[in-house]
């Protein structure tokens, strides 16, 4: 039996045509705060942080979801609707959030949306918590 060397640089991947990107990870950013002591500036940190992440695990940010002076405790956000939408249409692979509580502060509608992201291919990442996803990390949800 003869085995034939391919090259990587013959491939069409490696060709200028190709875009590394479509081999990368994709993801939007969610951010949120809560009220009037919180500011503007509480956001743009948000947003650092979460790009800062974002690059250190080589995952192309998309798009950016904000709500502004937005209670965490319930669902009614503009923002997080649309972004719980777009999830459906699986244009992105994660959702990057500064931390889980500016997801939800709700366990249920975390619960609730997380499994929703799921079934549509997407999963909820933490810039600031390091939580498996495992039995365990659920624990460390709570």
């Amino acid at each position: 039996m003869e085995y034939k060397h391919h090259s990587l640089t013959n491939s069409p991947a490696s060709s200028p045509a190709c875009s590394t990107r479509s081999f990368m990870k994709t993801a939007v950013i969610y951010a949120r705060y809560s009220s009037d002591n919180q500011t503007e500036q509480s956001i743009e940190g948000q947003l650092r942080v979460c790009q800062d992440y974002a690059e250190r695990n080589d995952i192309l940010i998309l798009k950016t979801y904000i709500d502004r002076a937005m209670t965490g405790t319930n669902d009614n956000r503009p923002d997080f609707q649309q972004m719980i939408k777009d999830s459906e249409k699986k244009k992105f692979e994660h959702i990057i959030v500064y931390k889980i509580d500016r997801f939800s502060r709700n366990k249920y509608e975390t619960a609730k949306y997380k499994k929703i992201l799921k079934d549509n291919g997407v999963k909820l990442l933490s810039a600031m918590e390091n939580i498996p996803d495992t039995p365990e990390g659920i624990i460390l949800e709570s």
